[in-house]
């Protein structure tokens, strides 16, 4: 860590390891909790072969999971190819005091705590996981194809099903890779925004879209638009559910409005976020916002209900600018490479499930004893 590292005097430095395999904003959050533990935060973040060994078949290779958590406003550091067991070793080398993991539990293929060395040590700090979000809920959502996820959208008996039966072992339930649904809640957002104001000199630019299962080909495109101004300030609008619906059919969007408002907010590039943005770009949004230019990536404009053209008031003041990420990775191709991975996937998840129950049975045979 650059200034000082452990036992001298000044800030300590947090790192937190994980395979941010599709970061979501369950793993932004825990981020979030861990840089407020310290003064600088280093992300451990594993190779494919690491994840392949003792988790299964990631969904982003290791490239794009480096750019994706960098992204993450709270990230100062990352360290490629961490080890998947956490030792005292890997802390010194980056100069860290300690380490932080959710409250979940991470276990080797071999069923052991990767923080068992850390944890002895008392050099390992723990914060919440995430209530409502888990990649094993996302992942059923893109393979069961309904709608219940949605927002004013009744439950259905399919998502019921699913949510009784996916991650669910032969014996029973483990909490940590069970499904349950998120609640947004004012003091999240408040967590997640930047609470800055656009200032004198500022370049506001308007984004609009689904940002769906954020992913890299959002941080190509976002960094891009960053680079467009000295001092950018942007604002991401984001469609409600049934909007994307209309234009993306299918079941998407895969992320309700509540889930994609906090993965764009935790973006490092995004200053501000409109929750429930109108699907054409009208000159009340563009006066209201100060907004100075319009950009949109590669992807096709889908025509508005009436066959309008979304952008026709930004193209008729002169301030639309198409933006190419040079990504060609888009939320249905990232459906694609998990649904070719399903019964991988399936796979996994029934072994992570036993893997954590036969903890939980060991962890109350042991309380029984005391």
């Amino acid at each position: 860590r650059p200034g000082g590292g452990r036992g001298q005097a000044g800030a300590a430095a947090r790192p937190l390891r994980w395979d941010y395999d599709m970061v979501h904003y369950g793993h932004s959050n825990q981020l979030r909790q861990a840089r407020a533990m310290g003064d600088y935060l280093i992300v451990g973040v594993h190779t494919d072969e690491e994840i392949a060994k003792h988790k299964g078949p990631p969904v982003f290779t290791q490239e794009e999971r480096y750019k994706m958590v960098q992204a993450i406003k709270w990230v100062d550091e990352i360290a490629p190819g961490a080890p998947y067991v956490t030792t005292l070793e890997t802390l010194d080398k980056y100069n860290c005091d300690f380490c932080v993991h959710g409250d979940d539990i991470t276990l080797t293929i071999d069923g052991k705590d990767t923080y068992e060395e850390v944890k002895t040590a008392g050099r390992y700090r723990e914060c919440k996981r995430t209530q409502g979000v888990s990649t094993t809920d996302l992942v059923g959502r893109m393979l069961l194809m309904t709608k219940a996820h949605h927002s004013n959208i009744d439950e259905d008996l399919d998502y019921r099903k699913h949510t009784d039966n996916f991650g669910k072992g032969p014996k029973g339930h483990s909490p940590w890779t069970g499904v349950s649904q998120f609640l947004q809640t004012s003091q999240k957002i408040i967590q997640f925004a930047s609470g800055k104001e656009p200032q004198p000199g500022d370049t506001i630019i308007y984004v609009a879209g689904a940002f769906d299962l954020f992913h890299i080909g959002h941080v190509d495109f976002l960094e891009k638009v960053h680079q467009l101004a000295e001092r950018p300030y942007i604002i991401a609008g984001l469609h409600f559910d049934q909007e994307v619906n209309r234009y993306k059919g299918k079941n998407y969007p895969i992320m309700n409005i509540h889930e994609r408002t906090l993965s764009v907010l935790a973006c490092r590039y995004v200053s501000e976020v409109v929750i429930g943005a109108p699907y054409a770009v009208t000159a009340d949004l563009l006066d209201h916002f100060r907004v100075t230019l319009v950009c949109h990536g590669m992807t096709e404009v889908v025509s508005d209900k009436d066959g309008s053209d979304p952008y026709e008031e930004p193209k008729r003041r002169g301030i639309f600018q198409l933006v190419d990420s040079g990504s060609n990775l888009t939320t249905d191709l990232i459906v694609q490479r998990i649904i070719k991975n399903r019964l991988e996937f399936e796979a996994r998840n029934q072994k992570k499930e036993a893997k954590e129950l036969a903890v939980l049975e060991a962890m109350k045979r042991l309380e029984e004893k005391h």
